[in-house]
């Protein structure tokens, strides 16, 4: 049995924690935030996530928790017009083996955080951020701002985009700074005229701007995101908006989309950051995971889903591990080597996704909109089957 600790205490951090203990380890989650919570609105997950979650043994209860999507739409938010739609049902849900779902991050966080709690090998310890990490042959040792030290046999970095054990590990400074500004907010589904309570992910893109919006909480809320290619150059995390600049943001947007966003309240914006993909994130006894390892951009809605994968492979390749055991980091290293080249490529597609799919002006997004109209059902289950399907 070793003993893992954890940088961090999100949704990354605590899969992790749960993905290691089933596997046999002690797991000790060290979270910067004296309370473990989870703050944020809606998150997309895909049938990879659930095959995931079903691997951390939380599947159902996400599930119990979460609104399962009929279908994904693509709309001319200018014009109204339904571009392409991706059924999510039958054929969809057999081929890939689980449903399309959309849920609240706090119900997600709180499935993760109930069966971290009623592991008897999870011990979740908040109030403590790490700063920094020391190893030598025999394990790891994870410093807090407090100066307050933890040893173990590896050290998980999940601590997210600005990752204190990335900054040391990889040394590559800052996150990159998108230039989109995503405005959101959640509203009560009794709000919404019923002839827009669809119970779908749509999104209506438009030139440099895109709004999304899908119901959550069990259908009790409606989660609207819209995004701006306004060229930021500054990070933002939770600024509050007054509604009526957000709304002005988006003078294009046509009726049923604007009836929608001027039902916002309480919106709160953020700049969207990532970074680029690095071959390498281990070092030693120390990994990175989720948006440590790999940050992205919310446009291939993957995130969560690729934290959730890290943690599950992870744990498999832990089973059976010794603390003096010499090929522990060579464990580490096939993570790495097995989760680098999907996570990249899910990185860059979500860059591309923003500029080439959901941001073209003109002549480029009539061309869009051709292409995607074009596209069958079972092609556009193809062309996303790589990620949705899951990691092999």
């Amino acid at each position: 049995m070793a003993n893992i600790l954890i940088a961090g205490g999100g949704i990354g951090g605590l899969a992790a924690a749960l993905s290691v203990a089933r596997q046999g380890h002690r797991a000790t989650v060290l979270e910067r935030s004296d309370v473990f919570g989870e703050v944020g609105a809606g998150i997309q997950l895909g049938p990879n996530a659930f095959h995931a979650l079903d691997g951390l043994g939380v599947g159902d209860a996400v599930r119990a928790r979460a609104v399962l999507i009929d279908e994904l739409q693509f709309m001319d938010g200018t014009t109204g017009e339904r571009i392409a739609r991706m059924p999510l049902t039958g054929a969809y849900r057999e081929r890939f083996g689980n449903p399309y779902a959309v849920v609240h991050r706090g119900d997600l966080y709180q499935a993760l955080l109930d069966a971290c709690r009623a592991h008897p090998a999870v011990t979740l310890l908040g109030g403590h951020f790490v700063v920094r990490y020391e190893q030598d042959a025999t394990g790891v040792t994870a410093v807090t701002c407090t100066g307050r030290s933890f040893r173990g046999d590896v050290l998980i970095g999940a601590d997210g985009i600005r990752s204190a054990v990335r900054r040391q590990l990889v040394g590559d400074g800052d996150p990159r700074v998108s230039g989109h500004t995503i405005y959101r907010s959640v509203i009560p589904m009794d709000q919404v005229p019923r002839e827009l309570r669809w119970n779908s992910v749509t999104l209506w893109a438009g030139p440099k701007w895109h709004f999304v919006h899908y119901p959550i909480a069990g259908g009790k809320c409606l989660n609207l995101a819209a995004t701006r290619d306004d060229a930021a150059s500054e990070a933002v995390a939770g600024l509050p908006v007054p509604a009526e600049a957000v709304v002005s943001e988006f003078p294009e947007l046509g009726h049923a989309a604007r009836r929608l966003l001027e039902l916002g309240k309480g919106w709160r914006a953020w700049v969207l950051c990532d970074r680029d993909p690095v071959p390498g994130w281990t070092d030693g006894r120390v990994t990175l995971l989720g948006d440590a390892a790999h940050p992205m951009l919310q446009y291939a809605a993957q995130g969560a889903c690729m934290a959730l994968e890290d943690a599950v492979l992870l744990g498999e390749l832990l089973r059976g591990a010794e603390p003096d055991e010499p090929a522990l980091e060579r464990r580490l290293e096939k993570y790495n080597a097995a989760r680098g080249e999907r996570t990249a490529r899910t990185q860059l597609v979500a860059r591309e996704m923003g500029k080439q799919l959901y941001h073209p002006e003109g002549e480029a997004a009539l061309a869009r909109n051709r292409m995607l109209c074009s596209l069958t059902a079972d092609e556009l289950y193809d062309k996303v089957a790589w990620l949705h399907a899951g990691a092999r």
